[in-house]
């Protein structure tokens, strides 16, 4: 799964420059596509394998793409990072969020577990206050408490529908919101490339220290399985960091949620599963928040830019 992420820097590509815009716009597409193919594999692993397998690896197998994704660049400046403590605990929260999100996912549809971990922009722009110093107007905070409504909507506390799964989606959210912070202040010292090689590095070496406690032996279709998680959620990460190395985060962020409708169609035509009426109407509630809170980000960005 991929959540609307923060800037991030490409070494020798401007920011808005390349393709441009729709060049940008195609990317994000193709990365909510990759990563709605990453969470109906893994589900679907998660039928014969355990979680912690499926995610090692969705880990493991996401190191062939270093290479491939790096470069020719030197790996020992590549490794060289500014705060390594950051690097670690930003790689764990993403390892966090992925464990909570393969489990999520182990127990309820693609899609209802994908909108409510939708959240995490919303989250975003409350822990930016503490974490990040930021300011949050009326209107953010108005858009922040009706996004939360929505997810109230699909989880529906005391009617007898929510499960204790249904707690995994928000605990992703708040993982994963919490690693976008530490991204963003990793992105104003440390290159792409550089962090991308921690965040696949700790979270395999992590990950295959715990798998031997759970290993099952997978059949071959579950060997090509696990090493297709791995491609595409390197891949996945990738196209993120190519859309946003050619436009502005606030103008790409939206499109991200383009993931939940690629999340429906793949839980259907794989899975049977096809979210009922109190899930779309949540869905909804909670992608026109999240639009709304990106379209004030970027509001706010245009008149600090002509302050």
């Amino acid at each position: 799964m991929k959540l609307a992420d923060s800037k991030v820097s490409v070494p020798g590509a401007p920011a808005g420059g390349g393709g441009g815009l729709r060049t940008g716009i195609l990317f994000i597409l193709a990365s909510g596509f990759t990563f709605a193919m990453l969470d109906t594999a893994a589900k679907y692993l998660s039928g014969e394998l355990h979680v912690m397998q499926v995610v090692w690896g969705r880990y493991v197998f996401s190191l062939a793409l270093l290479p491939w994704i790096v470069g020719r660049l030197n790996p020992i400046p590549i490794a060289h990072t500014s705060n390594l403590k950051l690097q670690v605990v930003r790689s764990l929260l993403l390892l966090a969020a992925t464990i909570f999100f393969f489990t999520a996912i182990r127990f309820m549809p693609l899609a209802d577990a994908t909108a409510i971990a939708f959240v995490s922009p919303l989250l975003l722009t409350v822990l930016s206050i503490p974490l990040l110093g930021e300011s949050v107007g009326l209107r953010r905070w108005v858009a922040v408490a009706v996004g939360l409504t929505g997810a109230l909507i699909i989880i529906r506390p005391g009617l007898g529908v929510a499960s204790w799964a249904t707690l995994l989606p928000l605990a992703t959210a708040f993982t994963y919101t919490l690693y976008q912070i530490g991204t963003r202040k990793l992105t104003a010292t440390d290159s792409t490339a550089t962090i991308f090689l921690y965040t696949g590095v700790v979270g395999a070496l992590v990950m295959s220290a715990v798998v031997p406690f759970f290993w099952r032996t997978p059949s071959s279709s579950g060997w090509l399985l696990m090493m297709g998680t791995g491609v595409l959620g390197g891949l996945g990460h990738y196209l993120i960091i190519q859309a946003f190395a050619r436009a502005p985060v606030s103008a790409l962020a939206p499109f991200s949620f383009v993931t939940i409708i690629w999340t429906t169609c793949s839980g259907y035509l794989v899975f049977g599963d096809l979210p009922d009426a109190a899930t779309i109407i949540g869905a909804a509630i909670i992608i026109a928040s999240g639009v709304f809170v990106f379209y004030r980000e970027s509001v706010a960005g245009r008149a600090d830019d002509a302050g």
